[in-house]
């Protein structure tokens, strides 16, 4: 007899949206057949290209121009919310309300209010799995570093994450809802909230946040003609120019238990720098370093070897590691995989959780989204007065 299967929906067919689609897709290949299957109901998105392309692209049985189509069919059990920030609110309670489990795109919400409002929609649904993608936890080079500061390095002492982008750099990229809302909703909301998460991730709460800058170095940008994915790249744009309305450009440092600290550098103008996540790690006993330009693989330096062979080794990622084994077709040594996998990985777990197997990680619930939330408030509040030299 075979294992019952979860009905899923993506709401949303951009970039992101996509990534939750595949991912459904081949949540059912990895880790085991032991496992519920996922069956591929249905995509929304008010762009109706969108929404039919990405059905049938990743074979969902439907497309919809409207969530509420989604929300309101009994052939569905959950859904992937990955929409504009702004929407997360409203869909995601109308489907709590519904009697779906939820995966919310990061940042939970626009502002702390909503996102405690979502909080409590989701405590009021106690039998509803509430998730929050922070898919950055299912890499498993990321996972293998975690294991060498618990088994080998010891505690953090200095967490430094950059991440890089350049889908701002050119003025005349078009605007849109990424360039919207007030300081703090730009790259920090938007690539920002994932590095907040890695530090805890590794070094446990944010005490503290100093020293903030945020920078708008692009004015202004022109009003698209069109509707695109993703960061809307290649759409015709008219003469008319709207205000940007949140930052390019953010820096700060954190502090955590332990007299750990952070150092954080964050930019959506970084030319040349499509997708840069580097994270170091100065411990106690060690170093270790992951760049996502190079994710099947991470850094690490200890007392180990002898001095005279010591320095900085690269360490190839295998089935020994997590998430490799039953992870890809390939499960073998130096194959290599991608930031899609993440997302392969986390559609698994939620999944898992709906079914009640514990076996992978958790994914972080909505109430850790809300603290996020609060340390990305926390960020802004600690901007700094300038001083004039």
């Amino acid at each position: 007899m075979s294992e019952p299967s979860i009905g899923v929906a993506v709401i949303g067919a951009g970039m992101v949206g996509r990534a939750h689609a595949n991912a459904y897709r081949q949540a059912a290949t990895v880790f085991g057949l032991g496992r519920p299957a996922p069956r591929l109901v249905a995509v929304a998105d008010l762009h109706e290209p969108f929404a039919a392309d990405a059905a049938a692209r990743y074979g969902f049985a439907r497309a919809e121009t409207d969530w509420r189509a989604v929300i309101d069919s009994p052939e569905v059990d959950a859904v992937s919310v990955a929409v504009a920030n702004s929407l997360h609110r409203e869909i995601t309670e109308a489907a709590l309300a519904a009697g779906k489990h939820v995966l919310c795109e990061k940042p939970l919400a626009p502002t702390v209010a909503e996102a405690q409002s979502m909080v409590e929609a989701a405590a009021a649904a106690p039998g509803q799995i509430d998730a929050v993608g922070f898919t950055f936890r299912r890499s498993p080079a990321i996972n293998a570093i975690k294991q060498q500061v618990e088994e080998r390095l010891g505690p953090v002492r200095h967490f430094v994450g950059n991440y890089w982008c350049d889908y701002g750099y050119d003025p005349q990229r078009p605007m849109s809802w990424r360039y919207l809302g007030g300081p703090g909703s730009g790259v920090l909301a938007d690539i920002g909230s994932h590095l907040v998460d890695l530090a805890e991730f590794f070094c446990g709460p944010t005490t503290g946040v100093q020293g903030t800058t945020l920078t708008t170095v692009v004015g202004d940008r022109p009003k698209p003609l069109g509707v695109a994915v993703g960061h809307a790249g290649g759409v015709r744009v008219s003469d008319e120019r709207v205000p940007v309305e949140n930052e390019d450009v953010c820096t700060f440092t954190t502090s955590y238990g332990g007299d750990a600290v952070g150092t954080f550098s964050l930019s959506r103008i970084a030319f040349g720098h499509a997708n840069t996540l580097r994270i170091d790690l100065f411990c106690e006993n060690g170093t270790a370093s992951f760049d996502l330009n190079r994710p099947a693989e991470f850094t690490i330096a200890d007392a180990g070897p002898a001095t005279e062979v010591n320095g900085v080794r690269t360490v190839y990622i295998g089935p020994w590691h997590p998430y490799l084994a039953k992870g890809l077709p390939m499960d073998f040594p130096t194959v290599g995989h991608g930031q899609n996998d993440f997302f392969v990985y986390q559609a698994r777990a939620f999944l898992d959780q709906i079914a009640g197997d514990t076996t992978l990680p958790a994914c972080p619930d909505m109430a850790h989204g809300l603290h996020n939330l609060r340390v990305l408030e926390a960020v802004v509040s600690a901007t700094d007065k300038p001083v004039q030299l």
